[in-house]
Formats: structure tokens, sequence, C-alpha cells
């Protein structure tokens, strides 16, 4: 079975919001909802990937110290098993903006794991909730 190496971030606002994206039609889980991430190119470290997804998707621009990593998944699909490191990002420049033809929601933590997630990402939604309750503010 091919093992696929991507990354994903949960960008949190000062509020302590996550920036959830939801897949747009024509791919794969289309209407299902995400972190925002994606593969990891040859060459790339993940934090590398990661500030390169998050504006080619969003447009927003952190820099590769502002990854904090929280935890990965790994995930058996029917085609392939996924890895991914993820990451918690706090700062970035640019304002968060759908680039892809994705709709794009801030959601506290406790409300992650309602939405109709990626199966792989059910368990990090989870985890979030656990760790990053409701109404904990970050400053900086």
């Amino acid at each position: 079975m091919k093992l696929l190496l991507v990354v994903a971030c949960a960008v949190l606002d000062t509020d302590g919001r996550v920036l959830m994206s939801q897949r747009p039609n024509g791919k794969k889980h289309a209407g299902l909802w995400e972190f925002p991430g994606g593969k990891i190119d040859s060459g790339e470290t993940p934090e590398q990937a990661l500030r390169r997804e998050l504006w080619e998707e969003l447009g927003v621009e952190p820099c590769e110290r502002c990854f904090q990593i929280f935890s990965f998944a790994s995930h058996t699909y029917e085609d392939y098993h996924l890895l991914m490191p993820f990451y918690l990002c706090r700062q970035w420049d640019g304002v968060a903006r759908p680039k892809e033809g994705q709709v794009i929601r801030w959601v506290f933590p406790d409300a992650i794991a309602d939405l109709d997630l990626v199966p792989a990402d059910v368990p990090l939604a989870i985890e979030l909730r656990d760790r990053l309750p409701r109404g904990r503010r970050f400053e900086g």
C-alpha cells in the first residue's frame, strides 16, 4: 500500500477559534471539512510544505518558526495510508481568504468534531477539543 506524507495545521485566531476548510466539489471527499495543509513535495520539510500550502490555499504567510508540533494522524484509506504531522499556528501575515474554491469557517475547538470531517482529521479534532477548550484565549 502506498504511503502518502502530508501535513496539516490548526490555524488559531486570538479568540482561540480554528480555521477549517470545506473540500470543494470535484475533489476527493468533496463537502467534508478539514484542517488546511497538503502534500509534502520532494525536498521540502513539513514546515516548508505547510507554509507553502497555507499561502496557496488561504493567502496567509506564517513563518516556519510559528509552527508548533501538536500531534499526528495515521489513517488507512482504501488505496493508500496517510501519515500527517499536525501543527498549531498562532501567528501569520495576511487575511485568510479561500483561494481554491473552498469554503472556510472559524470554529471553536469544542465544535470541530461536530463538523462532517475527512476521516483522518476526526482524531485530531477530538484531541484539539480535549486540549484547547472553548474560551481559551491566545495572546500574541
